[in-house]
């Protein structure tokens, strides 16, 4: 989780008549967790899901909707302004087709507030931005920019002084020698045409999305600015760009338009949005009994505005608050407002006694005992990807069970199989020393009617000399000392095992998964240097069918 390091001071001054306790005692109703203390500053963890809270603006904003110093909505004050364009050429649309920005006037900086910006930066470029892949934002001196600006493509041989260097470099050596162009020039890949902004005298202003130009880079002297943010989905961009203009106007800055267009990209319109949600649902969920004006003035408390409409009350969200999905967060939002310390504990109306679940113990058992033959477990997410499930182990790719909105690109479809993953952690660890064993239990995903969960079991083994015969040992062993269950073999082909190397797994004659030498080509893709051998059974449709 990320922290941020406030002042009690500072606080005070922008919120006004309150004490360091009121503060101390009030962040964590804010969902802050206090990490350390001391006499004028206190470190608090955050949730990524709140960017706004890496600035003390942002936390200021909060606490006033707490003490009741200023509730409702955070509403967006942006001047229209024919003064500040940037156009888009076509030729960016298959690199990083959006760009949007704002620009702020008249505000003070100094060095605690450059050190706040540069942490939000950071904050939105990992959460909002996946490592700036899917956006990433630039704060430039507005008065070191000449407009009209251009978002265009250019080549690896366009030089310029990126920011923290006084040496003029190509966009080759940028990414080549500079650590932020090692860090995300992977980004770019192998492309021939690389995105950035130049202003109307063809300076360059910005190599989206590793590095500003050193020309424009904020200090202390700095009084104007100018906020871009590019990327691949013009949502996150404007997600982005709504929580640094919530922040800057907190600050102090007067914001203007920067009018956008070109190759579909349109100038940010940062609208506020609009949830429904019933008074039952919140009540029911909080164990309360509080009257709709109560709800109201509670959501008011949490900056959000809302009003009574027949049996719903509506709620404003305004832009930069994106972690609002749904009804659901407003009840915790309520909650905040209401004040978490006024809710009162209550007991279960029916007590129970807790028990180990029957297959948790099973699991256990089994894990105990490969643990205890040399074997190392290992815990995968149950989302991966295509590369790692299929393209790598090559797998056929049918009946894919991909998710809606996926927040990395590693983490994009449901499991079908452990084996995989195993793999994958075998290739993250070539540098050590082997043998190397390990073993996974977990669950696996089948495309029915509806969607079927199974319990699989997995393992592998690496070193010089694997083969098949220690495997299938390996598994008869464990399976008759903890079930008494005699497995059979039946040769097959499977294109992820080697040729005459690769059996079906039997009981009693039913087929519940696969064994053998994995096959040498997929060892390669894995960078793996010794040989490898597997198997992957179903626990459900065997052992653990009868709980």
């Amino acid at each position: 989780m990320p922290v941020v390091e406030l002042s009690y001071s500072r606080l005070q001054k922008l919120i006004g008549n309150v004490s360091k306790k009121q503060i101390s005692d009030s962040l964590p109703f804010l969902g802050l967790d206090i990490e350390s203390e001391n006499k004028d500053s206190v470190r608090v963890e955050y949730s990524p899901n709140r960017p706004d809270y890496s600035t003390d603006f942002g936390i200021a904003l909060g606490l006033e909707g707490l003490f009741g110093i200023k509730t409702g909505a955070i509403k967006l004050n942006i001047k229209k302004s024919r003064n500040y364009s940037i156009s888009v050429t076509p030729d960016v649309s298959k690199i990083r087709p959006f760009v949007t920005g704002i620009v702020a006037k008249h505000g003070k900086i100094d060095d605690k507030i450059i050190k706040q910006f540069i942490t939000m930066q950071e904050d939105l470029h990992f959460g909002i931005g996946r490592k700036r892949k899917k956006s990433s934002i630039g704060i430039h001196d507005l008065d070191k920019i000449s407009f009209p600006l251009l978002y265009t493509t250019t080549n690896r041989s366009h030089e310029f002084t990126p920011l923290h260097s006084k040496k003029i470099l190509s966009i080759s050596e940028i990414i080549s020698d500079t650590n932020l162009g090692k860090a995300y020039g992977s980004i770019i890949g192998n492309s021939t045409k690389i995105p950035i902004i130049l202003d109307s005298n063809q300076q360059t202003v910005s190599f989206p999305p590793i590095i500003n130009a050193s020309v424009t880079t904020v200090t202390t002297k700095t009084k104007n600015l100018f906020v871009e943010v590019t990327g691949i989905n013009k949502n996150d961009a404007e997600d982005m760009l709504s929580v640094v203009a919530t922040i800057l106007q907190k600050a102090g800055f007067v914001l203007e338009t920067v009018q956008i267009s070109g190759a579909k990209n349109s100038t940010p319109k940062l609208e506020q949005n609009k949830i429904s949600v019933t008074p039952e649902l919140i009540n029911q969920t909080l164990g309360l009994n509080l009257k709709t004006s109560k709800i109201i003035s509670s959501l008011k408390k949490s900056r959000l505005d809302a009003s009574s409409k027949g049996k719903q009350i509506i709620c404003t969200i305004p832009a930069y608050r994106f972690d609002i999905f749904g009804p659901m967060d407003l009840v915790e939002e309520t909650a905040l407002g209401y004040g978490i310390q006024n809710l009162e504990p209550t007991l279960s109306p029916s007590q129970t006694l807790g028990q180990i679940n029957p297959i948790s113990s099973e699991l256990k058992s089994l894990s105990q005992i490969m643990i205890g033959v040399g074997y190392l477990e290992a815990l995968n997410s149950s989302l991966t990807s295509k590369r790692i499930l299929y393209e790598m182990t090559n797998r056929k790719t049918e009946n894919i069970l991909s998710v809606l909105d996926s927040k990395s690109q590693e983490h994009t479809i449901l499991r079908d199989s452990i084996l995989p993953g195993l793999l994958e952690n075998l290739s993250k660890n070539i540098h050590e020393s082997y043998p190397q064993k390990m073993f996974e239990t977990g669950t696996v995903f089948t495309l029915d009617d509806p969607v079927s969960e199974k319990i699989n079991f997995s393992s592998i083994s690496a070193h010089q000399d694997a083969n098949f015969t220690e495997i299938k040992s390996v598994l008869q062993s464990v399976l008759k000392i903890r079930f008494d269950i005699q497995i059979d073999t039946k040769t097959i082909t499977h294109p992820s095992f080697e040729e005459g190397r690769c059996a079906r797994v039997m009981i009693n004659g039913k087929s519940i998964g696969i064994i053998g030498e994995i096959d040498s080509k997929i060892i390669e893709n894995y960078k793996i240097r010794v040989p490898v051998v597997g198997f992957e059974i179903s626990l459900s449709d065997s052992i653990l069918k009868s709980f």
